[in-house]
Order: C-alpha cells, then structure tokens, then sequence
C-alpha cells in the first residue's frame, strides 16, 4: 500500500470499484452477506489502524466499503473520537440508497455490539440513536430490521423505560415494525419486566398451575441432558396466552448459583386446560461456559413469573 494515507485509500476504493464489476452487493441475501463479511474485513480494518486523524477521507472511504462489508467495528473509534460529527453522519446515512449503509447507521452505534469497543455515552444517554431506529424501523431490508432490533435490545439493558416507551409508540404500524419491537424486547421480557409483559400480551397468571413437576434425571452426566416435565394447567374458562420459559441455575466456581432463562414456546393455552410439558436440556461441554460439578436447580417461569426451584446435580 502506499505510505501516503489518501494514495492507500485511493487504491481501496479502485479495488471496489473492480469488485463491483464481478459482485452484486446492492441486494443482499444470506450468501452474499456471508460472502461480504468473511471477504471484506481487511478493508475497513486498514481505515481503522490508519484512518483516524483523517476524518474526511476515512468517512467517504467507510460509506464506500460498508457497500460491500461491514465496517460494524471500525467506525466505533470513529464515533467516540467525533461523538456529535458522526452521529450526525449516521443519522444522514439512515436514509441511504444502499441497504448495506444504511444498517451501518444502526449497527455501528449499538451500544453493546459483541466482540466491540464499547460506546460508554451512548451506554448512559441512547438518545442520539433513537432518530435513526426512527429512519429505519420499517426498512425494506431485513438485514436492517434486524439491527434496529438489536440496537433497542442493547438499549433496554441499561435504559428499558426508553425502549419500552418505543415499543408502546411503534406497535401495531406493520407487521414487520411489529416484529422489530417483539425482538427488540427479548431481554426484557426474559427478565419478566411486567410493563414489557403486559405490552405484548402475557398477563398475570392467577388461573395458571403447575402440578406433577418431576426430574426425569435427578443426577446428571457432562455430556447428557437434564430432562424433567410436568403438567401446565389453565384453570379459567377463558384462553391464556402464555410465554413459558425455565431458569436453570449453574453451580459456579465459588459454589453460588448463576441462573439462565430459556425459552420454551409462546403460545394460546384452551380454558379449563391442562397440557404435559417435557423438555431436555443439554448440558454437553461448550467453550462459552464452564461447567461445574454439584449443586444445580431448575425452575419454570410463566409470563415473567418464577415457580419453584427444583434440585439436580451434575456429576
């Protein structure tokens, strides 16, 4: 590459435009968006490492090279070096022609994006992000839908009073805003919060019972799965539309327990009905988590509500 920064960028851009001949990235689906991601990074990395005190050139550089990968990580320093400069440009860039930028313009500022340098400011106050959810709540890529509800799943983790007055402000304008927001909420509603509960149609469970809960496995293998059931009951006349998740307690290193919500189904259950529920859960090695032999519980959970912990162990 050429030591002059402007000259390297030149070239990437020339590269584009060479790319462009042989890939259609102005529609996307699930291969050219794999093809796109997997292919790509090397390009918006160099405007990262080398870009920075460019703000000009390295911004007409990102709004290129989006087109054709994903530039997710490297406009991160870009935001938090020029907060109100770039928000003002990804707000521009939530009405560009290409999909590709303008899912950028969501993706980008996502507070919590994984794998990511974080965005403290926007952590504290997302406000800046909420016109270009605007812009694009209702976009006619899914690609882009899909981060917007991402975005306002970070949001809600550390302000859910804002995503959940979103949410009471959008519902009901289409289908797929409909489904934005119901995405956009799974962290909510995995915690129970009850206004976030009540918005999406999981009410109070007075009527609801569970009986005969057992513990097909009591003790456990590494390497098998806990399998337990019981018997759900609906016990008014009326339908009940239920969310049923259950918590399972890992034991940790210093022996205190760390639950995770996991859903079953989300469902219309008859009045005057009683289901039988079975369920499996793996508990085969993986890298995310390290398990822990002893002590574990299981518990089941109904529209936000906990029931009653169950003792296992893992052996």
């Amino acid at each position: 590459m050429p030591a002059d920064y402007k000259d390297a960028i030149a070239k990437i851009l020339e590269l584009l435009d060479r790319l462009k001949d042989k890939y259609d990235f102005s529609e996307v689906d699930d291969t050219t968006f794999g093809l796109s991601l997997e292919y790509g990074w090397i390009l918006d990395n160099f405007v990262e490492q080398y870009g920075l005190d460019n703000y000009e050139t390295s911004i007409k550089a990102i709004e290129k090279i989006t087109q054709f990968t994903s530039c997710e990580f490297s406009v991160r320093p870009f935001i938090i070096k020029y907060p109100q400069k770039m928000m003002k440009q990804m707000l521009i860039w939530s009405k560009h022609e290409h999909w590709g930028v303008r899912r950028l313009s969501s993706e980008g500022c996502r507070p919590r994006l994984p794998w990511a340098m974080a965005l403290p400011n926007l952590k504290e106050n997302p406000d800046p992000i909420i016109p270009i959810l605007e812009n694009l709540k209702n976009d006619i890529s899914r690609f882009v839908r899909l981060s917007v509800a991402n975005n306002l799943n970070d949001i809600a983790k550390d302000n859910p009073e804002i995503v959940i007055d979103l949410v009471k402000k959008w519902q009901g304008k289409s289908k797929n805003i409909d489904w934005v927001i119901k995405h956009g909420s799974r962290t909510l509603l995995k915690q129970g919060n009850a206004e976030a509960m009540e918005i999406f149609g999981f009410n109070a469970v007075k009527n609801i019972t569970i009986k005969d809960f057992r513990i097909s496995t009591p003790k456990v293998k590494i390497g098998e799965s806990l399998e337990f059931g019981f018997k759900l009951m609906n016990n008014s006349a009326k339908k009940a539309k239920i969310r049923l998740e259950y918590g399972l307690y890992y034991q940790k290193a210093n022996a205190s327990l760390s639950k995770k919500v996991c859903k079953v189904s989300e469902k219309e259950y008859e009045g005057n009905s009683t289901t039988q529920i079975t369920r499996k859960h793996s508990f085969r090695a993986v890298t995310t988590r390290v398990l822990h032999r002893g002590l574990h519980q299981v518990s089941i959970i109904i529209n936000g509500k906990e029931f009653e912990k169950y003792d296992f162990e893992l052996i």
